[in-house]
């Protein structure tokens, strides 16, 4: 498998299984603990952070398209697959599930366009996962009632999200694609 800046039907194809997983684990796994712990953190009234804390792992898909298909526009698609499958596997976020997959997605390019997609670092791991963070916030500020918070507690909510998204989404994605990079030279390796 080579990364390509190009969509071909390998590249389509990929993108769309990202989406798909993506959005399966998203559904049946993230949702399931988000929910238990949303539950069992209810009664302190600290479930807002709950949301902030999770939210990385809902971002996950865009970075990993990004990775397989470095071009503008694979982290929103890969996003919004993933975002459209857990919403049509039932997501509780209804139809709303779809645009918080596009804001997500539009979030982790911010990332990724300075260097032209081209580079896959540490860096722009851990911008994309800020972008996402911020873009995803800005969102739920409107959608979510965030704006009937005081400055304190939007400060910290943000503060939760950005550090998870980045731990999230930043390092366990670029960790992962290690991983894939370990392999592939592996193979090619052995090829020779």
């Amino acid at each position: 498998m080579i990364r390509s800046g190009h969509w071909h039907i390998q590249q389509i194809i990929l993108v769309t299984l990202i989406g798909i997983v993506c959005g399966v684990i998203y559904q049946y796994g993230i949702n399931s603990i988000y929910n238990l712990c949303k539950v069992l953190v209810g009664p302190t009234g600290l479930s807002p952070f709950v949301d902030n804390i999770f939210a990385g792992l809902w971002f996950i898909a865009a970075p990993l398209s990004i990775y397989f298909v470095p071009v503008i526009g694979s982290a929103t698609i890969g996003e919004t697959l993933a975002s459209l499958v857990e919403m049509f596997l039932g997501g509780q976020w209804g139809a709303l599930t779809l645009a918080y997959g596009i804001v997500q997605g539009v979030g982790n390019e911010f990332g990724f366009f300075p260097k032209n997609y081209k580079s896959f670092t540490w860096q722009a791991c851990i911008l994309g996962a800020i972008g996402a963070a911020v873009t995803s916030f800005a969102w739920d500020y409107f959608v979510s009632g965030y704006n009937h918070y005081g400055l304190v507690m939007l400060l910290s909510l943000l503060m939760t999200r950005v550090i998870f998204s980045i731990l999230l989404d930043g390092v366990l994605v670029k960790l992962i694609t290690l991983q894939f990079d370990h392999v592939w030279q592996k193979e090619t390796t052995t090829a020779k």
